[in-house]
């Protein structure tokens, strides 16, 4: 048996151990991708210490921060990170985060200790140094698979949030059917899977001809599915890695010309996704789809314009995939094969990537235009008409890259838009747009992020003046709690990440920062 998966008896073990390890706040998902989920929300719906009352008394601080390998390329340096909170593998227990460096290198960091737990470089030779207006270098964040459908809306509270997924539950299940903790991961692990072909010649008396392929859920829930990392090197192909060790056990795949500028990728349900800027390498500013059964490429560009934001494609729940672009179309397309469904007309060029969120009883996609507005129109009517929300910017340099939402306790959602000068808050009404707050002292805020009713925002900097990270209460807007001091070099190109009562930031300099309550002892 490889020695990335489980024996029975461990996996037996390792279950016993579960509920003991949540419920010291493990949270109920992991931040897999850019934006979080596959509706790029930036939303962490639960955690069991980070909430509004927690950050106003005192002990959130820098945990840790760790120097990672790599140059940066021209402002590149580390891609937000990837989460998986809980790991169970060869080493025993792991909670692990995951970088890419712009030189083409994996960083693997365990988000306990602090330490590096592997690196992979996915290039052999040297990397190309790019130019002012192609990075060079691996451009896209690194990413785990997750699926096309919405996460559940937990409420958000004033209190700790619990940190558990829902209430709690029974361990006994069905006769026959095992512990309701196997039940769960197995659906987890099948709504979560990516599946290539099995190899052509698998190594005899380890899975055979049988081989479900990567991630394939199994029917013997004593067969753990190998967890992916998934990586675009700057020679356009597609990676594949096993979380424990950073090993691939299958080819990279072709999916973008080389030495493309990628941006937002993410894998679900079977399939690759990212889009392509600025003409680097000679790819069209596009979106890209990999269906991984085939190994087959779609890709779709538009009739004029580019791809907008920083974000890359949202999905819908039912896997629809939304992309905004630079001569004003907010478009629909079919998964896998890209094809338009419909599109909405903005008016003016779009700058930021899209999100979707469900809002009473419909699905909603918002992305922001050049004028300074949010557009929110109805996902499923995109041709139909939609709201905007007044200006709020305008200075020509309106361009946010992503937006993030959420929803409190109450219902209310909220759209957070980075301005040039200051973090705002659009709050959604019948039929109008309304601003919530404004937090003017974040200068050319990052994307910002939520965790359990906390807005968490970064200055980005620049090389005269680090960043800083703020929290802010989500409802109101006020001021909880800010790095000072505490990072010491400037961010372009990364973003913030978070889980596991944790925050992460990557800077230019390479250092990844995590940001959270001591572990008590």
């Amino acid at each position: 048996m490889p020695r990335t998966e489980l024996t029975a008896a461990a996996f037996v073990v390792a279950m016993c151990a579960f509920p003991a390890h949540a419920q010291f706040g493990r949270g109920v998902g992991d931040y897999s991708t850019i934006g979080g989920d596959a509706q790029r929300s930036s939303w962490v719906r639960t955690d069991a210490k980070i909430s509004p009352a927690a950050l106003q008394k005192p002990g959130f601080e820098l945990i840790w921060k760790v120097k990672l390998e790599g140059d940066a390329r021209q402002a590149n340096a580390l891609t937000p990170a990837a989460l998986l909170t809980f790991y169970i593998g060869y080493r025993g227990f792991r909670a692990l985060a995951f970088s890419g460096g712009s030189a083409d290198k994996i960083l693997a960091v365990d988000t306990d200790l602090g330490r590096v737990e592997w690196t992979k470089s996915l290039m052999s030779g040297s990397v190309p140094q790019g130019s002012a207006t192609c990075p060079g270098g691996m451009t896209a964040n690194v990413a785990r698979p997750v699926s096309a459908a919405f996460p559940a809306n937990m409420p958000v509270g004033r209190g700790g949030g619990g940190g558990r997924g829902g209430p709690a539950k029974s361990g006994v299940g069905e006769p026959g059917e095992g512990a309701t903790i196997l039940k769960e991961m197995a659906a987890r692990g099948s709504a979560n899977s990516f599946n290539p072909p099995p190899p052509a010649n698998p190594p005899a008396g380890r899975r055979g001809a049988a081989d479900p392929g990567r991630g394939a859920p199994t029917a013997n829930p004593f067969m753990r599915a190998p967890s992916w990392l998934f990586a675009i090197s700057s020679d356009g192909m597609l990676h594949s890695m096993y979380v424990s060790n950073g090993e691939e056990p299958h080819p990279p795949v072709r999916f973008l010309p080389a030495n493309a500028n990628a941006q937002g990728l993410i894998v679900v349900d079977n399939a690759a996704y990212a889009t392509t800027a600025g003409a680097c390498g000679g790819a069209p500013d596009a979106v890209w789809a990999l269906d991984v059964a085939s190994e087959q490429v779609a890709s779709w560009k538009p009739a004029s314009g580019g791809i907008a934001g920083s974000d890359g494609v949202a999905f819908g729940g039912d896997g629809t995939v939304f992309v905004a672009t630079t001569s004003g179309d907010l478009v629909a397309l079919e998964p896998k094969t890209l094809k338009v469904k419909d599109v909405f007309k903005g008016g003016q060029p779009f700058t930021s990537s899209p999100i979707v969120f469900q809002h009473k009883d419909k699905t909603m996609a918002a992305a922001a235009t050049k004028d300074g507005r949010i557009h929110v129109v109805d996902a499923a009517a995109l041709s139909g008409a939609g709201i905007q929300s007044a200006p709020l910017s305008t200075g020509a340099d309106f361009h946010p890259g992503a937006l993030a939402s959420y929803q409190d306790s109450a219902g209310n959602r909220y759209i957070l838009v980075p301005t040039p000068m200051a973090l705002v808050a659009l709050k959604l009404a019948d039929q109008a747009i309304e601003t919530a707050w404004t937090s003017p002292e974040i200068a050319a805020p990052l994307p910002p992020l939520i965790v359990n009713g906390v807005v968490f925002a970064a200055s980005s900097g620049d090389r005269a003046k680090p960043a800083v990270l703020y929290a802010l209460d989500g409802i109101t807007g006020k001021p909880l709690w800010n790095s000072g001091k505490a990072i010491g070099s400037f961010v372009r190109g990364g973003g913030i990440s978070a889980g596991s009562s944790q925050v992460y930031l990557g800077t230019y300099d390479g250092t990844l920062y995590a940001f959270g309550f001591p572990i008590e002892h």
